[in-house]
């Protein structure tokens, strides 16, 4: 069987993302943020406590103080993604998401967000997690899905074959909520569920997207993608189109964040089973209060 080559070029994510730490332009952590507030509402939701939580991808610290401020974690392992954070105190891994450190069923919660999108085996790594945590663990994450960023994948790409008679890929591939949600399955998670959230961001112009996606250290690491740069002319006639066609009526242009979260348990034989096919004890016709029909009547 051929290996599946890489989609992603790992070493330039990390040199971009350690570039945007070390930068820390203010207000450039928005989108985590706003995924790290909803991973704590999700949290205070669950009525169990856990007793080790591993936020996974550690930069910025909003994962660590959402798991914190929800309560339910008694010991907490901040993991940072290939580097510290320079702007926080030393966390308690280093790690790479694609290589985890952790024993088999030795955390009992991992949260991530916006960090798996990124990794070549997303079943692999999905597959690693659900073996370190302990029978019952919580798995809970948060990566951008179909739809991310199509306003801008539109506009380049339009531009690109208007004036170069040819488009490269600029804009990263985002998987479908419903492929999320199998991969949980083919994991080996209990009880997967994913659902999806979209986010509206406005800007004035496309470089103000483009300076703020620079800064969260998610621009394109395609490893298959163009060496060239885009010429001035491309992105003047990109910025052109994104304005023509994805603006409100004040100017403003809108970029889309489609935001899908995972969530599955370690198996345990307290959860809940489906039912064996052929064990009801009432009939559905009954429930409807309809007159029940055979096939081909």
């Amino acid at each position: 069987m051929t290996a599946q080559p890489d989609l992603f070029d790992r070493p330039l994510f990390r040199s971009r993302r350690e570039r945007a730490l070390r930068a820390a332009k203010p207000g450039a952590d928005f989108l985590l943020r706003a995924v790290a507030e909803d991973l704590q509402d999700r949290l205070l939701m669950i009525n169990r406590t856990f007793r080790t939580a591993v936020d996974l991808g550690g930069h910025c610290g909003l994962v660590s103080r959402a798991i914190s401020g929800s309560g339910k974690a008694e010991t907490l392992v901040r993991a940072d993604l290939f580097c510290a954070d320079p702007n926080l105190p030393p966390p308690d891994v280093i790690c790479d998401d694609a290589m985890l450190p952790f024993r088999d069923q030795s955390v009992d919660l991992i949260v991530s967000a916006l960090n798996l999108q990124f990794v070549n085996d997303l079943p692999g790594s999905l597959v690693q997690i659900r073996r370190a945590l302990t029978p019952d663990g919580l798995f809970l994450a948060t990566l951008p899905g179909a739809g991310t960023l199509t306003e801008l994948r539109d506009s380049l790409t339009r531009a690109e074959l208007e004036l170069s008679g040819g488009a490269a890929a600029r804009v990263l591939p985002f998987a479908d909520t419903r492929d999320l949600g199998s991969l949980l399955q083919r994991a080996g998670f209990a009880l997967p569920v994913t659902d999806l959230d979209t986010l509206t961001v406005r800007y004035d112009t496309m470089f103000a997207l483009l300076a703020d996606l620079r800064a969260m250290g998610a621009t394109s690491v395609l490893k298959d993608r163009s060496r060239t740069p885009l010429t001035e002319k491309v992105l003047l006639r990109a910025a052109e189109l994104y304005a023509q066609d994805h603006s409100d009526p004040d100017g403003r242009i809108r970029a889309t964040f489609a935001l899908v979260t995972l969530s599955g348990w370690a198996p345990h034989e307290s959860q809940q089973k489906p039912l064996r096919p052929g064990s009801a004890r009432s009939r559905l016709a009954d429930a409807l209060g309809v007159e029940e029909k055979k096939i081909g009547d």
